[in-house]
């Protein structure tokens, strides 16, 4: 079955060599997030798996999740899970993966090692690898020469020029040993769908890499190059960094005589100072944003926001949205600046979507619920739970706060918890309290249920010129008082509407108990 998408970008489709041009995406589009479960899941992570994802769904193709766990000393316990456990937060699933599975596994590098062994030994075979008997100490001494005389630390391919004899003598000897990549010159250029023509001859900069450990585990260089050939890998969109490393798996697929996937090389995500996005920094891990009350969607416009490949640039897009205005030929090399200052305006944006869509706002509830128990405890009135008060809690809050977590804060309390409010602060600001309650319960049992924030709003500025002298600013600094026990939040006429009719007068009946003043 042969699937085209249109788009403009320069890229190999196959063997066909395309310049800038309206070019096509052939066949199965298949692509891969491949991370090392060495540490957890940050946003420089998150945006490459995103654009992956993008980039999958827009020509109809499938979205896979490789765990490159090859390197044991620095696995982190419980990184591997929470790596897609956060994919799927994100809302960019894989369609294969570890948990998933699929026709291409296992996607774990750990379980395939019997095919990095096979690949290997077919280098060594048609001589395009050899085994490296170099010990430690000899390349620590060759890297400590090459930094003193100012050159670049290389191998010096000394084990390429063994003789046969030789090797075999050393493996019956059961000696340590490694097997490096012969690298050639004459390497091909390539065209990057991002970075355009690119060339690097590695052979003249570099020595020959490892491409299998001593303990039998790949480099990462190896293993890329054949899980994505029989994983049939179609386009690989990594971050820039891996550019330069290009070339010489372009020779390793050569010397398989496989077929390369379409290489795209994505721009860097950096700090809005241009400093580089650190794993030290604490906050850019996925799970701190979950923990803190951020929308997985707001996390995925503002990494889109900050950099290119869509048609228009804007912030409050969803995923469907993304998918839709995605073009690759629209992605520049220049870094991604990434301003995390922007984020609670795109949470609050997105928060607002959440509240107007039915199914998304019940979820939000339930998550409120939760944190108002935790949080609130045994202060708290067993009715503010009920879906129907929360819900129009968040329908009116909706546009003024940036995260759920707000409604719990010192700022939000009344609305779970009844405040205390002594007779001292009801003095302080007006010696008619109690005939403004009065009024104010008069008008509330007027309007029974019916309360809305605009009908109030014009019913209280009504009621202040039934009252004996007090001052408009007064008579709402009273009534904010007796509902919050606050000086300041939102209007008077929302918190009413927002308690309802019961419950304000509940409170305002409290008042009608301190003594008079006169």
């Amino acid at each position: 079955m042969l699937t085209q998408r249109c788009f403009r970008c320069v890229t190999a489709v196959r063997n066909t060599l395309v310049t800038r041009g309206c070019s096509t995406v052939q066949g199965d589009v298949r692509v891969r997030f491949a991370p090392s479960p060495t540490g957890f899941l940050h946003l420089g992570g998150l945006r490459t798996a995103l654009y992956n994802y993008i980039f999958a769904k827009k020509y109809g193709g499938s979205f896979v999740l490789r765990l490159e766990d090859t390197d044991q000393s620095r696995l982190v316990p419980g990184a591997a899970e929470s790596i897609e456990d956060m994919l799927e937060w994100a809302g960019v699933p894989p369609d294969e993966s570890p948990r998933r599975g699929g026709p291409v596994g296992p996607y774990l590098q750990s379980q395939r090692l019997e095919l990095y062994r096979q690949t290997a030994d077919q280098l060594i075979e048609s001589k395009h690898a050899y085994y490296c008997f170099c010990s430690s100490q000899r390349l620590d001494l060759l890297n400590k020469e090459a930094l003193r005389s100012g050159q670049t630390p290389r191998y010096d391919n000394r084990c390429r020029h063994l003789r046969a004899e030789q090797v075999q003598e050393k493996l019956d000897q059961g000696a340590p040993h490694v097997i490096r990549f012969r690298l050639e010159e004459g390497v091909e250029p390539f065209q990057d769908l991002i970075c355009g023509r690119s060339h690097h001859e590695v052979a003249q900069v570099e020595g020959d890499p490892v491409v299998m450990k001593a303990d039998g585990f790949p480099t990462y260089h190896l293993a890329n190059i054949v899980d994505d050939h029989y994983m049939r890998i179609s386009h690989v969109l990594r971050g820039s960094e891996w550019l330069i490393s290009t070339s010489k798996h372009l020779l390793m697929y050569r010397a398989l005589d496989w077929q390369p996937p379409t290489f795209g090389h994505l721009p860097l995500l950096l700090n809005k100072n241009g400093s580089k996005l650190s794993k030290r920094q604490g906050d850019i891990f996925l799970q701190s944003f979950q923990r803190d009350g951020v929308l997985p969607e707001a996390l995925l416009d503002i990494t889109t926001s900050c950099g290119s490949g869509f048609n228009t640039i804007g912030i409050g897009r969803r995923i469907d949205e993304l998918i839709a205005e995605f073009n690759p030929s629209k992605i520049t090399t220049h870094s991604a600046l990434l301003d995390l200052e922007k984020l609670p305006e795109f949470n609050r944006i997105h928060l607002q979507h959440h509240i107007e869509d039915e199914e998304q706002c019940a979820t939000l509830i339930k998550g409120l619920q939760a944190q108002i128990q935790q949080v609130c405890g045994e202060e708290m009135q067993e009715e503010v739970l009920q879906e129907g008060y929360i819900r129009r809690v968040l329908l009116l809050r909706k546009g003024h706060i940036s995260s759920l977590k707000e409604l719990v804060g010192p700022a939000y309390s009344y609305l779970w918890v009844r405040p205390s409010v002594s007779s001292q602060q009801v003095a302080a600001i007006t010696a008619e309290a109690q005939h403004i309650v009065a009024l104010v319960l008069k008008l509330i049992a007027e309007r029974g249920e019916e309360l809305t924030v605009d009908r109030l709003s014009k019913d209280l500025k009504t009621l202040v010129k039934q009252t004996k002298g007090t001052k408009y600013g007064e008579v709402m600094k009273l009534l904010r008082l007796a509902l919050s026990g606050l000086q300041q939040g939102p209007s008077v006429a929302e918190m009413m509407v927002c308690l309802g009719p019961e419950e304000i007068s509940h409170r305002f009946q409290k008042l009608l108990q301190f003594p008079e003043t006169n």
